[in-house]
């Protein structure tokens, strides 16, 4: 074989050609065995693995600062804006809502809280009153508005919400009244609850309410809202909406005289007081379900969501979602009763929301629709307003599922199998107890802060649950437990390693 000459140009090119060709061969061979090593050792799931959220593109012109959704036929969305205008959008659960046609249903309402379709009727809560609305010559637009009932006050003020949820078995609208300012009530009724009948009239039914952001129903038909922090309101919560309950703000107190419908006017709380300590004096006194502790989850929760979609949003049939306008987020809640009283537990549950998350609604078809606003306040997804849809892919996050109190300790259930020795191990558990000043000023600062022991863990023969037994349990404190060392069978964490359950009784033994 003849011998080149090695400086022959093309024997150098070419030399140098495979150099780099090599080069860059290994070099993406080193790479991708890299990548996929660390992939499937280091790189954490994440949310949208999970609930991808689809932002459903709003029309150019179209300032929508939606406050109410609801669902009309043959899959139209129906969505109220706080300005006073309801769209229709055809296209809205299409997998590419790019082309979803927006219909302007009505307009001149008084920022409407609150939507639901009932009997060929769009029923709106507005600030002053509900009102129903009917296209009757089906050109897309409302043509028919009638008053249903007004039979609450207002006077003007910008935080007098109203907001009404869908109808309840019986066919009542509960409808939730703010305070004047958020602290005073000028106006009749304002921080009450109202359920008007599917004939107009308005039923007083609790008291004691401050600043709702959302109302709604749970499973089993009983309704709950969201009241923010500030006076005799040390942090946000859940709360349920026992007829004839006192939820905690003694302002709209005075209106007891305009109405014999739920009994005598509770006694005054004590300022500077504790919830757990003023129920013993208070019998009407229902504490919050859930408390929501104020910088951790948020700062102001809104609208209400409940999954009954029979398994098409995953793993949380049952539970409710609850929707948060500072963070830009979506929780998850576990409710059980202990001693005929709600309490539970709260999971962070979807972040990266585009704006200030107020209504929230679950669709049978397992789609959940997210409105946004930051209305001047501002919020964390830093849009102006948004109109987001969240579905479930079928994979499911490895999560704390339920965490039930026991008399001494908690069980838990996670989503899917969790490695027996995490489990087992006490020090894979971190769990504080604390709670809030009930008073008459603004929040409060967390109190009476203890950590508690976890004893023993104990797994379950199901492989996806635990029992843990701890030294003690605090009636009327925030259990906060944190799951720093549990892991599933391939060795990952929690999506969610953390839980604040509200423990307003002990279960007896």
């Amino acid at each position: 074989m003849a011998q080149q000459n090695r400086n022959d140009p093309s024997v150098i090119i070419t030399k140098m050609t495979v150099t780099k060709l090599s080069l860059s061969l290994f070099g993406c061979i080193y790479l991708i065995a890299a990548g996929g090593t660390t992939s499937a050792q280091t790189s954490p799931p994440q949310e949208s693995d999970y609930y991808p959220i689809t932002p459903i593109p709003i029309p150019e012109g179209v300032v929508l600062e939606p406050s109410g959704i609801e669902i009309m036929p043959n899959q139209m969305l129906a969505v109220a804006s706080r300005r006073g205008d309801i769209y229709t959008i055809d296209g809205a659960f299409a997998p590419d809502p790019s082309n979803a046609k927006w219909t302007l249903f009505a307009q001149g309402l008084h920022e409407s809280l609150g939507l639901a379709w009932v009997d060929g009727w769009l029923y709106a809560t507005q600030r002053p009153e509900v009102s129903r609305l009917k296209d009757s010559d089906g050109d897309g637009a409302a043509d028919i508005f009638e008053c249903v009932s007004s039979d609450w006050g207002i006077c003007g003020d910008y935080h007098e919400y109203a907001f009404g949820s869908r109808p309840d078995k019986d066919g009542n609208i509960w409808v939730v009244l703010c305070l004047t300012g958020s602290g005073g009530t000028r106006a009749d009724y304002r921080g009450w609850c109202m359920r008007i009948t599917p004939d107009g009239k308005m039923i007083p039914t609790a008291s004691g309410i401050r600043s709702p952001g959302g109302i709604g129903e749970n499973h089993l038909g009983d309704m709950f809202y969201c009241d923010n922090q500030g006076p005799w309101n040390g942090s946000s919560s859940l709360k349920h909406l026992k007829p004839g309950s006192f939820q905690g703000n003694p302002t709209g107190n005075v209106h007891y005289g305009l109405t014999d419908a739920i009994g005598p006017r509770p006694v005054e709380p004590n300022s500077g007081s504790r919830i757990v300590t003023e129920r013993e004096r208070i019998p009407e006194f229902v504490p919050p379900a859930v408390v929501l502790p104020h910088g951790e989850m948020g700062n102001s929760p809104a609208g209400i969501a409940c999954d009954t979609t029979g398994g098409k949003f995953g793993p949380f049939e049952n539970q409710m979602f609850i929707a948060e306008q500072t963070a830009s987020t979506v929780h998850r809640v576990f409710l059980e009763q202990v001693n005929g009283m709600y309490q539970g537990a709260a999971f962070p549950f979807l972040e990266g929301f585009g704006s200030g998350n107020v209504p929230i609604r679950m669709c049978p078809d397992g789609s959940l629709f997210v409105g946004g606003t930051d209305r001047g306040w501002g919020a964390r997804g830093g849009k102006p307003f948004a109109l987001e849809r969240v579905n479930w892919t079928g994979k499911i996050p490895f999560e704390i599922l339920e965490m039930k109190a026991r008399p001494d300790g908690f069980e838990l259930t996670f989503t899917e199998s969790a490695d027996p020795e995490t489990i087992a191990d006490p020090a894979s558990y971190v769990l504080d107890a604390f709670t809030y000043i009930y008073q008459a000023s603004y929040g409060s600062p967390v109190v009476d802060r203890e950590t508690l022991t976890i004893e023993r863990a104990v797994p379950g023969a199901d492989g996806k649950s635990a029992r843990l037994f701890t030294n003690k349990l605090i009636k009327g404190h925030v259990h906060k437990l944190t799951l720093p060392g549990v892991r599933n069978a391939a060795d990952q964490p929690l999506l969610h390693p953390v839980g604040y359950y509200t423990m307003n009784e002990i279960p007896s033994k």
